[in-house]
């Protein structure tokens, strides 16, 4: 399967197709730019020009490796994407974890087996726990006959050692029209119509779906209780409950983005500083571990109309 080029992004390309067509491929390159603008499909596109076409599936190749961030359960590494099937709830975010770079390093060990070297891709690199960026460090000095891709989204959120070995590939938000574009194209243009999920989006496709498939995973009657600010105090306590009960954490730090943007266009772009600021004082509580519940009952209570409770 041929990997398309990501749309938006013709500057980044254009200089990996010079890299490609002058055969002077860096050791390693940093693709740096927002969430799901199109810098892991640019390395898949870069990976699957490089090693060739003789794999149809580009996770098959003997010359490729893809690390991704992972929980440890049971002394088991999983990826989100194999946590989330196993339904195992992690209170923490997912790491690069130095047992995966020694992995990376012994995949290296050895010559590529087809192609004429080997190519691996880091995604979300910022993730990557110190022992492991460290250890990263090294296999980047002496990389043999290979090519690493770290994807991260700016050159702060990585150990400047790291940065300084790698060739910075920069990589933009897209437009209102490419965004139409994408979204079209991948069979997402109902999304068009939703200003809160292209709001939270900020022009990276990626996150609009994301927020699209997070939007249709909470329950519409939960949702449309909050489309509104609660009208008394009894009405915010026990929509506080229903929340806390319905959705877990990260859940509940989404829907926060998700109602600032709401109330934000239903105000007609003049969000009050009270909710405002009630809404970033929650996002802040729950990402300190504070217990939700009473989150959401100070924040839902500091948004009520004074006039609702006369």
């Amino acid at each position: 399967m041929t990997v398309e080029k990501p749309i938006g992004q013709e500057a980044g390309l254009r200089f990996l197709e010079a890299a490609l067509a002058r055969d002077r491929i860096a050791p390693a390159y940093l693709f740096v730019g927002a969430e799901g603008i199109g810098r892991g499909l640019a390395a898949r596109y870069f990976a699957q020009r490089l090693l060739g076409d003789s794999h149809p599936n580009l996770s098959n190749h003997p010359d490729f490796l893809l690390v991704e961030p992972t929980y440890l359960d049971k002394k088991e590494l999983y990826t989100v994407t194999q946590a989330r099937e196993k339904g195992l709830k992690r209170k923490f975010p997912p790491q690069i974890r130095l047992q995966q770079i020694r992995e990376l390093g012994q995949f290296l060990a050895n010559p590529p087996l087809e192609a004429s070297r080997k190519l691996i891709i880091v995604e979300q690199a910022e993730l990557m726990a110190e022992a492991a960026a460290n250890g990263l460090l090294k296999t980047l000095e002496e990389p043999g006959r290979a090519t690493l891709i770290l994807i991260a989204p700016s050159c702060e959120s990585l150990l400047p050692t790291l940065v300084s070995r790698c060739q910075r590939i920069p990589f933009s938000r897209l437009s209102r029209e490419q965004m139409g574009d994408v979204l079209q194209m991948t069979g997402h243009g109902e999304i068009l119509n939703y200003p809160a999920i292209l709001a939270i989006a900020q022009g990276s496709p990626g996150v609009a779906i994301a927020a699209w498939e997070q939007q249709n995973a909470i329950p519409p009657e939960l949702l449309e209780k909050l489309h509104d600010c609660p009208r008394s105090l009894r009405d915010a306590l026990e929509l506080a409950k229903e929340i806390s009960k319905t959705l877990e954490t990260p859940e509940q730090l989404w829907l926060l983005d998700y109602l600032q943007q709401t109330y934000w266009h239903s105000s007609g772009g003049s969000l009050s500083p009270i909710m405002l600021e009630a809404l970033e004082e929650a996002r802040r509580h729950l990402r300190r571990f504070v217990q939700p519940r009473l989150v959401w009952e100070v924040t839902l209570m500091k948004v009520v109309s004074p006039l609702d409770n006369v």
